[in-house]
């Protein structure tokens, strides 16, 4: 893996393991909030301090707490997107790919292009507007729009794969379908699957993101970066630090998945291999 690759990587470490330690790393209670004097908060009350690096938000809560908690949501929606979104995809595109025939015209002719049809974000949007804000609805939206990717690349490696000389040879030998599907093909179709689901994760986090700063996905008070950059919004003349946080936050863990997604393409692709 290339140098940013692994950079991306140690990026996406830090922010899994501040996921996971969150009670232990943050410094406080992230919807605990400070007792402003006065109906509004004010510009020195806002202000990153020695006892809050990264200042409070416009009801006193700690800033740098919540970032830490926000990583949660985030990792979380990424992993489960991207997991139900591959296997699914996995299955019928290798279904699709290796029958062929009326199999294949169902699935790539009509199932693929129906939702192609629609704009993704509009229809994760309606999705979680009708089933009702949660990140069960989110997780589920951004799964149904995010499948068709997965399927289309795994149709097309399996209709390489199957044609190759081991796949023949099973066939001549007896081996059944589901034999050979899973036994010979897949595992030798399976390699851009893995870069499109590092890639996958950094789409699954900028949607959280944009639907949660748009209200429909985690309600309040539990921290989302989305939220948090949604909430900032009226006070980005006086304080610019409630902005800047969780945006570095969304900008860096998608920034890191991309670098990983190419380090991983060039390493598993033999002939960028050749060429570094």
């Amino acid at each position: 893996m290339n140098r940013l690759g692994k950079l991306g990587l140690v990026i996406i470490t830090i922010f899994f393991l501040a996921a996971i330690f969150a009670p232990q790393i943050a410094p406080y209670d992230p919807i605990r909030q400070e007792q402003f004097t006065g109906d509004h908060p004010t510009e020195e009350r806002l202000k990153p301090t020695r006892g809050h690096p990264l200042g409070l938000d416009d009801l006193g809560r700690d800033v740098l707490s919540r970032v830490i908690y926000g990583a949660r949501i985030s990792m979380q929606v990424g992993v489960m997107v991207v997991m139900i979104s591959a296997i699914i995809g996995m299955i019928l595109g290798a279904v699709s790919g290796y029958y062929g025939g009326w199999v294949d015209r169902f699935f790539s002719g009509f199932l693929f292009n129906v939702f192609l049809a629609f704009p993704s974000i509009l229809l994760a949007i309606a999705m979680v507007a009708f089933l009702g804000p949660s990140i069960r609805n989110l997780i589920l939206a951004l799964s149904v729009i995010g499948w068709v990717g997965y399927a289309r690349l795994m149709r097309g490696q399996v209709l390489k794969v199957r044609e190759y000389d081991f796949v023949t040879a099973a066939r001549a030998l007896g081996a059944g379908h589901a034999r050979i599907l899973f036994r010979h093909i897949l595992p030798n179709a399976i390699q851009p699957l893995i870069v499109q689901a590092s890639l996958g994760m950094a789409g699954a986090v900028l949607s959280e993101a944009s639907l949660s700063f748009l209200g429909l996905g985690v309600q309040p008070p539990t921290p989302s970066w989305g939220m948090m950059l949604n909430d900032a919004r009226s006070y980005l003349r006086v304080a610019p630090h409630l902005l800047i946080f969780p945006g570095l936050a969304v900008m860096l863990t998608v920034l890191a998945f991309n670098f990983v997604g190419d380090g991983l393409r060039e390493w598993l692709d033999p002939k960028q291999k050749r060429q570094l």
